[in-house]
């Protein structure tokens, strides 16, 4: 196995290949096939003639905040939080940004609307700030948050995002990024599934916003990664097992559902977890769950491109990279997905 580098992971992205906006409806997006040794060009409504009657299509149920707050300090300065995850007793974790960082014991009000108390420095590095809401956060941000849209997406949330950036299925709150592989399906494509044979189970992960952070270091053992919960129940677990023994496939709808699968396999054998996983997963990884990933495009330098590198191999991830930016698929959240098998 080469040691990989962080250079293995970039490439040159032209800017107008972002996609800003969803496609017109959820399944119009188009679809790379990249499950064999020649990509295949495809739309996403294919999906259901590329599965076989008896895989199992997992997906993330993870529902998206409305995590972005703006707000000011009593000194009248700006501030803006994108609250990272929900604590007990109201209390919060989230990124803040501002002139200069609130102190401890301070206070912060948000949309005009409600005050929260700073309660100092939080995390593994200091990044996050502990805030206590006044009342049962899930509510207030549903009532004064906006739709956290990524970095690389320019405009203000608008309607459209309310809507599209969250899966149909979204159940469980608590993720500030969508699981993007899912926001292709709709109701007529799951059902179109449905009648081809193709079952389908869920876990939970919540998505931080950790999984745009680009790597920073050369040496990819040295980069930390961030943490996130997860849930895989025994339902779910129950249903992989059965669907292995009759000859079935694990398919993942997203790098999300991969994680916390292959997290809760981390003991040898899948069995149901429910916790926190930082897991690092790059070329070298030993797969024990997924056989084939649903996935969008990722990051130059992300770890989420080091996993799909993982899965479907190195020089084949950046042939299949290299053909989409040349046949102008569109990338990240918005963009358009592809179909990868384990290598």
């Amino acid at each position: 196995m080469p040691e990989y580098t962080l250079a293995d992971f970039d490439f040159q992205l032209p800017p107008e290949l972002i996609a800003q906006h969803p496609a017109p409806e959820r399944s119009a997006s188009r679809l790379l096939d990249g499950r064999g040794p020649l990509p295949q060009d495809r739309a996403f409504r294919d999906l259901p003639s590329l599965l076989e009657p008896g895989d199992l299509l997992v997906f993330n149920d993870t529902r998206v905040l409305a995590a972005r707050l703006l707000g000011e300090k009593p000194t009248g300065g700006a501030v803006e939080a994108l609250v990272e995850r929900v604590l007990p007793g109201n209390e919060v974790l989230a990124h803040l940004r501002a002139s200069k960082s609130p102190r401890a014991g301070s206070q912060v009000r948000f949309a005009d609307a409600f005050d929260a108390d700073v309660l100092g420095r939080a995390g593994p590095d200091g990044s996050l700030f502990h805030l206590r809401f006044p009342d049962d956060p899930f509510v207030l941000l549903q009532r004064h948050g906006h739709v956290p849209l990524p970095p690389y997406i320019t405009h203000d949330d608008a309607a459209e995002d309310v809507e599209r950036y969250q899966t149909v299925f979204a159940a469980r709150p608590g993720a500030v990024a969508a699981p993007t592989a899912a926001l292709h399906f709709d109701e007529a494509l799951l059902a179109a599934l449905e009648a081809r044979g193709v079952r389908r189970a869920a876990v939970t992960l919540h998505v931080g916003a950790g999984t745009f952070q680009p790597v920073r270091v050369d040496k990819l053992d040295e980069h930390r990664m961030h943490s996130e919960w997860f849930e895989v129940g025994a339902d779910t677990v129950a249903t992989i097992e059965a669907t292995r023994r009759a000859g079935g496939r694990i398919v993942a709808a997203g790098t999300t559902t991969l994680r916390a699968l292959e997290s809760a396999a981390r003991g040898g054998a899948l069995a149901p977890f429910s916790g926190e996983t930082d897991i690092f997963i790059r070329p070298g990884f030993e797969f024990r769950v997924v056989d084939v990933l649903l996935t969008n495009f990722h990051l130059p330098r992300s770890t989420l491109l080091m996993l799909v590198s993982a899965f479907a191999g190195h020089a084949h991830m950046r042939a299949l990279y290299r053909h989409a930016i040349e046949a102008r698929y569109r990338f990240f959240s918005y963009g358009d997905a592809m179909l990868l098998a384990r290598a």
